[in-house]
């Protein structure tokens, strides 16, 4: 058990076996309630074919409400990130799940994302705007870079969602690169010649 374990993402070998002992000291029909949630999920959701959200349907809830904004798609990397973004409640429009992000070191090109449906989509289904909602690492701003420059010229707008200094963290203990995000992002409070 703790072998499997230690294969999910995040969780090491102390973690595995805190989570092992957990569950062995569980009375068994909870453990077999656990097992049964995990085998059923499995079975019952898969993939929207049309933007690769977690759904038990071909099309998920957001793609098939008609009340969304349908010429505006934001782009992230897993289905999970979905969750995160509607948390906020400030978006409404469609999404497009890439199963990932370019990395040349693992190996994983444009051909192993969700990219050329997303081209497609754009294409297709005349969107205006696209925001890249892909994570500030190395590989999420190479990705970013890449599906900016496959649109580029199609007529549609891409955007990328602004980077910047984290609500309730102190200045000093953010690093160079997220202080110029913020500073390059920074948003007008007030003054200036149009006031």
């Amino acid at each position: 058990m703790i072998e499997r374990l230690t294969q999910l993402p995040g969780i090491g070998q102390r973690s595995a076996e805190r989570i092992a002992r957990y569950i062995l000291k569980q009375p068994i029909e909870e453990t077999r309630k656990l097992s049964l949630a995990l085998v059923e999920a499995r079975d019952r959701i898969g993939f929207c074919t049309r933007c690769g959200n977690l759904t038990e349907e071909e099309l998920c809830n957001i793609c098939t409400d008609a009340s969304r904004h349908q010429a505006l798609i934001c782009v992230v990397e897993e289905a999970f990130d979905i969750s995160v973004i509607e948390r906020a409640g400030v978006y409404s429009g469609l999404y497009h799940v890439l199963g990932g992000v370019l990395s040349p070191l693992e190996d994983i090109s444009p051909a192993q994302l969700r990219i050329s449906e997303l081209l497609k989509r754009v294409m297709q289904e005349k969107i205006d705007e696209v925001i890249l909602a892909t994570s500030a690492t190395t590989e999420g701003e190479i990705t970013a870079s890449y599906i900016a420059q496959e649109l580029a010229g199609k007529g549609v707008r891409v955007t990328r969602i602004a980077r910047g200094i984290p609500v309730g963290t102190d200045l000093g203990l953010a690093d160079e690169v997220t202080i110029s995000k913020a500073l390059r992002g920074r948003e007008k409070i007030i003054g200036g010649a149009e006031d």
